[in-house]
């Protein structure tokens, strides 16, 4: 039951279920031991409840809640196989896919009920088409990963900053381009099914406290809501590991990669919350494809292969203590 539990998993049975109504959620959550204003709900956007809701009818909703993000983790592993070999970016792409599969933070969310897998793949799969020139399918997948997560939102910025550099080198305009405007109309239509459902295009934003971007370092302030200790020094190691992913990637001939890390990276200085190893995972791939040569070293893979159990126990331990209070499961059925 633990692995039901996990935050924020069942927050996205209830607008699956319900599909944002605000009547229907409170008939719902009411005897869920979450009860909550229903506009709280619509920070769960709603690409990842919708494909709980397609399955649900084979599997259940709590069962798909968790099947969902498995079944990303393996089309992202298979992604980013074929990434790493199709780019050239690895002479080992098995080793370095096992290794992007086993950041700590990541082999918990995707053993539990979150979009974050799907967020993974829509995004380095619309990066991947990017790169190829594929800027309808770059665009389309952009403008899903908006639908899932809103960070989605500065892969329209990472796109914006490469044409620019292609345009200043050639002169010349590419009207396919205008596909990546598809990655603000993912969120924009986000807002129109809030407002169809809720009466309020503007739902998302007045959902609570769940924009954290505030001030470049804000984290670090142990009276804030989302932050609540002062034992945040793992996190001055993401703003390094990640900082250095951008400036290896700075040369690389695959400027979306470096466009979409440096901007992910400024954006997560910002946050503030404790939790900064998820709200960075999307950098983690990042991090793997620039030092791709110390990740496939032999002094790595000995230190990784020592490491493992300790992983498995950090995943573990964490599993079994970031849960919800969750009594009655009825409404999650």
């Amino acid at each position: 039951m633990y692995i039901y539990k996990h935050f924020d998993g069942p927050l996205y049975i209830i607008p699956a279920k319900t599909l944002y109504a605000p009547n229907d959620i409170s008939l719902l959550s009411r005897d869920s031991s979450l009860a909550q204003n229903p506009i709280y709900f619509t920070a769960h956007l709603p690409l990842y409840p919708l494909l709980i809701r397609v399955v649900s009818p084979v599997l259940g909703y709590l069962k798909s809640m968790i099947a969902i993000p498995l079944f990303f983790s393996i089309l992202l592993s298979f992604l980013f196989y074929f990434l790493v070999k199709r780019l050239k970016i690895s002479q080992n792409p098995l080793l370095l896919t096992s290794i992007f599969l086993f950041l700590p933070r990541f082999l918990v969310v995707r053993s539990v009920g979150a979009p974050e897998t799907l967020f993974l793949f829509l995004v380095l799969l619309s990066l991947y088409c990017f790169e190829k020139g594929k800027y309808a399918a770059a665009g389309l997948l952009g403008g899903l990963a908006t639908a899932t997560k809103t960070p989605g939102l500065l892969l329209f910025g990472a796109y914006a900053f490469s044409i620019l550099e292609q345009y200043m080198k050639t002169k010349q305009i590419k009207f396919s381009w205008l596909w990546i405007t598809l990655i603000p109309l993912g969120f924009i239509a986000v807002c129109m099914l809030y407002a169809v459902q809720t009466g309020d295009f503007f739902a998302y934003f007045h959902s609570g406290d769940n924009i954290h971007l505030v001030a470049p370092f804000s984290v670090f302030n142990f009276q804030k809501n989302w932050v609540g200790t002062a034992w945040l020094e793992d996190i001055l190691f993401y703003f390094f590991l990640y900082g250095l992913t951008v400036y290896q990637l700075k040369d690389n001939k695959h400027r979306s990669f470096f466009y979409f890390s440096l901007i992910y990276w400024v954006a997560t200085l910002f946050v503030q919350h404790r939790d900064i190893s998820r709200y960075s995972l999307i950098l983690w791939p990042m991090a793997v494809i620039a030092f791709e040569r110390f990740f496939t070293s032999k002094q790595f893979k000995v230190i990784f292969i020592i490491m493992l159990f300790g992983i498995y126990m950090y995943a573990w331990n964490f599993l079994s203590y970031n849960i919800m209070p969750i009594n009655e499961w009825l409404p999650f059925m």
